[in-house]
């Protein structure tokens, strides 16, 4: 009988777990992100075995991927152009983000304000990548993060 209980569950650093357990991780990562196509290529470039693989691949998980929903709120200033929010909302998209909420003021002397809450849930980049991406576009005069974190 497991004194502990059968279910339960408990954050631990990844230098504690053992070596396959580690390996399944990057054999899963290397899926997700389409390195590789089959678990058989992940689990021999990384040096597991699939049965390895498949006893470890549902009860072990990296932090982020059990997280809940991530939103952030952005607050953008720009240049009133015609399709500059069909650019920003197609950077969005690029980035896998949900738009949530949307709110764009009315341009005062060519200039506009928009604020955007997305779910980031889905985002395989990092945040100040995203960032950097959304700041490009010649038309953004600035890009302010208001709040990020989960639901």
């Amino acid at each position: 009988m497991n004194p502990l209980g059968k279910g339960q569950f408990y954050l631990v650093r990844e230098d504690v777990l053992t070596e396959s357990m580690q390996k399944m991780l990057e054999a899963k990562r290397l899926l997700a992100s389409g390195e590789e196509r089959t678990i058989q290529e992940a689990t021999k470039r990384v040096g597991l075995s699939r049965s390895a693989y498949y006893k470890y691949r549902d009860t072990v998980f990296p932090f982020e991927s059990i997280a809940r929903e991530r939103i952030l709120t952005i607050f953008i200033q720009l240049e009133d152009r015609q399709g500059s929010l069909a650019t920003i909302l197609q950077i969005i998209s690029d980035a896998r983000c949900n738009v949530l909420t949307i709110h764009q003021t009315i341009p005062v002397q060519g200039r506009a304000n928009i604020t955007l809450s997305l779910d980031v849930t889905e985002m395989p980049i990092k945040m100040d990548e995203f960032m950097q991406r959304m700041k490009a576009p010649n038309f953004i005069d600035s890009v302010h993060l208001i709040s990020s974190g989960a639901l």
